[in-house]
């Protein structure tokens, strides 16, 4: 088969302000290399678009650099290799790599790892089986300390992460478990899919008063994908030494104006509570157990996930804002064109 000369890729054209615009991305047509010695040529069959991806958007220093003006972002993706100088790698094998937003991606082969897709469809490599499962699985055990009898709540608790939370949490024995989601639909596939015990819809009414009522007797871990109001909410909520892992903060990732909450921190000393922040690689140690523990809960299908798939590369960007509104439930996915 004859190598491609030419692929799209996605640039970042402009820095948003607040919420990012259509305007600010660029599909532009790109000479596509082959292999040198250690590299592997690699065509993308599906790429990640994720939260995270909004902080890199802005030009500040943070845990990982931001992207470049007029240059292809990146991001997870899985593909299969069609070129390789590589010892390990052959045409034909699937990867799981840091280059997406891209139809085909040049790397070294060190930064690339082989995925079975007889073993877990593709897309759950990028997902339930991924770093967003990672996240999960160590941000709820690791960080926070999750113990059996524990009452577990969740914000953003029908996306990719905080449904798996939710779920490892109840198949470790968690007391009780209440999800916040931003639907009707939402809050009942929270309920009657993932297992969880109570789950609200937070434009319904204020989170403290919902997060009350859904948990009388308080709350001992919070999974923070939120910040703001359901930062503050679950403080009010917690019992003595509760913990929280702080792992996102979709709703000030657009916000031009300092967040209103929370405002009530100062019970952080009286209920000696711990909250912590997390990135996903400092718990890349736990890896092999993750990859053991979960593959055998999807396998036996005691731990659900779902997909929001949108089709083709020219779609990514519409992908990537419809996931900042909230529009996906579980993992959003491009599905690059065949």
């Amino acid at each position: 088969m004859s190598l491609p000369t030419t692929g799209r890729e996605w640039h970042l054209v402009a820095r948003p302000q607040g919420w990012p615009e259509p305007e600010d991305f660029a599909l532009r047509e790109s000479a596509v290399s082959e292999p040198g010695d250690g590299q592997i040529l690699v065509r993308n069959l599906h790429m990640s678009v994720d939260p995270y991806m909004r902080g890199r958007m802005n030009d500040v220093k943070s845990y990982v650099a931001p992207f470049q003006l007029d240059q292809p972002m990146d991001g997870g993706a899985v593909g299969e290799v069609i070129a390789s100088k590589a010892d390990g790698f052959a045409v034909g094998d699937h990867v799981l790599h840091g280059l997406g937003w891209r139809e085909y991606a040049l790397l070294d082969a060190a930064g690339a790892a082989k995925v079975d897709p007889e073993a877990a469809p593709l897309t759950a490599y990028l997902g339930v089986l991924g770093m967003t499962g990672l996240t999960a699985y160590a941000g709820l055990l690791e960080v926070a300390s999750f113990k059996e009898g524990d009452a577990v709540f969740v914000s953003g608790a029908a996306g990719a992460v905080g449904s798996e939370v939710g779920q490892i949490a109840k198949l470790k024995g968690a007391s009780r478990v209440i999800g916040s989601a931003g639907s009707d639909d939402k809050v009942r596939l929270l309920t009657e899919e993932y297992g969880f015990d109570a789950a609200f819809n937070y434009k319904n009414g204020p989170v403290a008063k919902q997060l009350k009522e859904a948990a009388p007797d308080g709350i001992d871990v919070y999974f923070d994908n939120v910040g703001g109001e359901h930062l503050e909410a679950a403080i009010s909520s917690f019992n003595l030494h509760g913990r929280a892992t702080i792992c996102g903060m979709i709703s000030q990732y657009n916000a031009t104006e300092p967040p209103a909450a929370p405002r009530n921190l100062g019970l952080v000393i009286g209920k000696r509570l711990r909250l912590q922040g997390m990135l996903v690689r400092d718990h890349t140690a736990l890896q092999p157990r993750f990859v053991e523990e979960v593959s055998s809960w999807v396998r036996s299908g005691e731990l659900k996930y779902r997909e929001t798939v949108v089709t083709g590369i020219d779609s990514a960007v519409d992908a990537f804002l419809g996931m900042l509104r909230g529009e996906n439930t579980g993992k959003m996915i491009v599905s690059l064109d065949d």
